[in-house]
């Protein structure tokens, strides 16, 4: 973040309750996953009685499902032999004596077969087109939400005769793979739901047998670790009812006075950024191992209007924190909707952990309000935590150089770093050597318009002698900060930027240092 601060958003939920049906995640056999009526289900793995995650909808809600196939024979599953199947379905509950009438809105129900997972030719920010990239389950119905459509294989309305259940669909799970399902209904009754997983059922009738036996699917390894799910120590998956589908929020920026912004998205406790906002909303009814909060946000419409004043090319920048040294991952795997002035634009992303990826670049016009309004539908099989910026393309430069040097330091540890410069500015449209292709063309564009981005400098440095951070026997310095020439900035301005340059070069060190010790 080159020293800069981020600044909460303070949006809301709204409080539409959603059945969520995430725990297990990875489903051994057949079973109950999830059940809102009264009444007590049982333990496939202990025998012991769990109380259903009762909750009673009338009118609007929302269902969200996912859930894997790992039977316990899975390491003898060759890629070639033919997988088994189990079959999920979502059963609709009508206890009273009066018929409920349903009407659905938006929604989606996806399985591996029919998308696919291609994992090595997704990433980066691609344009979406008008049909989803097959990037998994998950994604292809948060895009249906994104858009506000309705699958032409689910019925828009039904109607619950009194004292009747009915399955409102059914999709198979293979062996190894993906079952994902999000919808957004009205009803004008109560009116219960549950979810359960049969093998090779022959009609309804069956996936009914398998929930009037009330024996909980297995795969639930979190029952012997309840303590910890109270204490936080571990999330596990969600099994009840959320509040809340949709959080707005709206924020006012000058870039020209206050510097760049950077706002969490989808964060946890883990992950607040220093803003100490959890975008995390409640469950009102949840299985007992279940985690406390629906701490995934899965399926959850975000909407961030950002204001914005300033000058020239900016770019809006997606990130995930990643730990030096860790295991890199797939962060966020979905579509994103960017609407600014001049229209509206799709993209599919690919983030990986420890990245900063430009999503679009905004031209901003001076001395007026710029308003941008990011909408995502938080896809499954993504890792919430995550930042938006609004930086200068410059910034953007330097923090790929900071990247080649971290990769070159993983690379040849033994060779100590000569110092971390920021790149000179752009001139007569030079694009840096190295950069990645789409931010290149989008720097040479827009290369006569940047305004060099001012370099960094600790307290009492000056042009000649350069304050610098050295390890202790690193033999050189490891950071060498040049110094800051901020026009029109007030002494106390120029303090607090020091000081948020401060933290930014003892980040870095502290990274440095980590990598040149392993």
């Amino acid at each position: 973040m080159n020293g800069q601060r981020a600044k909460p958003l303070n949006g809301r939920f709204n409080t539409l309750p959603v059945l969520h049906s995430n725990q297990p995640e990875e489903v051994e056999g057949p079973g109950v996953l999830i059940n809102t009526a009264p009444g007590v289900s049982f333990s496939t793995e202990t025998g012991q009685s769990l109380r259903n995650a009762e909750y009673t909808f009338n009118g609007d809600f929302g269902v969200h499902l996912h859930h894997k196939y790992f039977p316990q024979y899975r390491g003898q599953i060759s890629p070639s032999s033919r997988r088994t199947e189990l079959t999920l379905g979502l059963i609709l509950i009508n206890p009273g004596s009066r018929p409920v009438h349903i009407r659905f809105m938006s929604g989606a129900v996806r399985n591996s077969f029919e998308a696919p997972y291609l994992a090595n030719s997704m990433n980066g920010v691609r344009p979406l087109g008008p049909r989803p990239w097959n990037t998994g389950p998950g994604d292809a119905t948060a895009v249906q939400m994104l858009r506000n459509k309705l699958d032409a294989r689910l019925s828009e309305t039904i109607t619950l005769a009194p004292n009747s259940r009915s399955v409102l669909f059914q999709t198979d799970l293979p062996a190894l793979g993906i079952a994902n399902a999000l919808l957004r209904g009205q009803s004008d009754g109560p009116f219960q739901m549950a979810v359960v997983a049969a093998r090779q059922p022959r009609s309804s009738d069956d996936l009914m047998a398998v929930l009037d036996q009330g024996v909980l699917a297995p795969g639930r390894v979190y029952l012997n670790r309840i303590a910890e799910i109270q204490n936080r120590q571990v999330f596990s998956r969600v099994g009840g009812v959320a509040l809340g589908d949709e959080y707005q929020a709206s924020v006012t920026h000058n870039l020209a006075t206050d510097g760049a912004l950077h706002v969490p998205l989808t964060s946890t406790q883990r992950h607040t950024f220093g803003t100490n906002e959890v975008q995390v909303n409640p469950l009102v009814s949840r299985m007992l191992d279940s985690s406390l909060d629906n701490v995934g946000t899965y399926g959850v419409r975000f909407i961030v209007d950002m204001n914005l004043r300033g000058e020239g090319p900016y770019e809006l920048v997606m990130s995930h924190p990643s730990a030096v040294g860790g295991k890199q991952f797939t962060a966020f795997r979905g579509s994103i909707q960017i609407q600014t002035e001049a229209g509206v634009q799709e993209f599919h992303v690919v983030l990986r952990s420890g990245q900063s990826l430009p999503l679009t670049s905004l031209a901003l016009r001076p001395g007026v309000n710029n308003p941008v309004r990011l909408t995502l539908v938080y896809p499954a099989d993504a890792t919430p935590g995550h930042l938006l910026s609004v930086v200068p393309a410059q910034q953007l430069v330097r923090l790929r150089q900071l990247e080649r040097d971290l990769e070159l330091a993983r690379r040849n540890p033994s060779q100590k770093p000569s110092g971390l410069q920021p790149l000179p500015p752009l001139e007569g449209g030079a694009v840096q050597p190295g950069l990645d292709e789409s931010v290149a063309e989008r720097l040479q564009r827009n290369a006569s318009t940047v305004d060099p981005l001012p370099p960094p400098r600790v307290s009492g440095s000056n042009p000649g002698s350069a304050s610098t951070l050295s390890p202790a026997g690193s033999g050189g310095p490891l950071l060498a900060p040049p110094p800051l020439t901020e026009p029109n900035l007030s002494s106390r301005q120029t303090q607090s930027l020091v000081d948020r340059y401060q933290q930014a070069l003892d980040a870095q060190n502290e990274i440095m240092r980590g990598l040149m010790s392993r």
